[in-house]
């Protein structure tokens, strides 16, 4: 069992900083590549039809009975890491603005379906989850990286994409439950 609160940030987090892998990004095409989602059916974010397509990347979502890679403080202690089901829950309970503003959102992260159901499941989240377990989305995008415990995971992130190419990209993402707020704020500029 965990001894934090999952849905909870401690205050003590260490603020990650730009280190430009993201600069790139901007006016890149979305690969043509088909990802499993939780919903049992494989999409290709390059074709997604809404006028907006809104895809969150995170590291790992955790789980209440198992402590994350590496242990609670040291995982707290990577900039960046922490955050992963209060920023998915922050974009569940502001699913219907998004949907409002014609955004289609997915969460995207390199842990397998099976995992990223469980989550769907436990968090109630309106929305897929997209596996990238093979890294094939994130390495034809050169999207940042880490490793911990031996496992790739991809860095806090938020692409946004209209027609299959990337308009904005949020990064790094801090703190992570704020991301959906600040999505909404950029997606309503550009309706006026």
């Amino acid at each position: 069992m965990r001894s934090d609160n999952l849905h909870a940030l401690p205050d003590d987090l260490p603020v990650p900083r730009d280190d430009g892998a993201c600069d790139h990004l901007p006016g890149t095409r979305l690969p043509t590549i088909a990802l499993p989602a939780t919903s049992g059916e494989s999409v290709d974010l390059s074709g997604a039809g809404t006028p907006w397509v809104v895809v969150y990347c995170y590291p790992r979502t955790g789980k209440p009975d198992q402590e994350p890679l590496g242990g609670t403080p040291a995982w707290n202690a990577l900039p960046g890491a922490r955050g992963c089901t209060p920023q998915s829950c922050a974009y569940r309970d502001h699913h219907a603005q998004l949907h409002a503003l014609g955004a289609s959102v997915y969460g995207l992260s390199a842990q397998d379906t099976e995992y990223q159901r469980e989550a769907v499941e436990r968090l109630h989240l309106p929305f897929r989850l997209l596996s990238d377990a093979r890294l094939a989305f994130a390495g034809a995008l050169r999207l940042p990286t880490f490793t911990v415990a031996g496992q790739v995971l991809i860095r806090r992130l938020t692409l946004i994409a209209r027609a299959g190419r990337i308009e904005k990209v949020f990064y790094p993402v801090y703190p992570a439950d704020s991301d959906a707020e600040r999505v909404i704020a950029w997606l309503a500029a550009r309706k006026r």
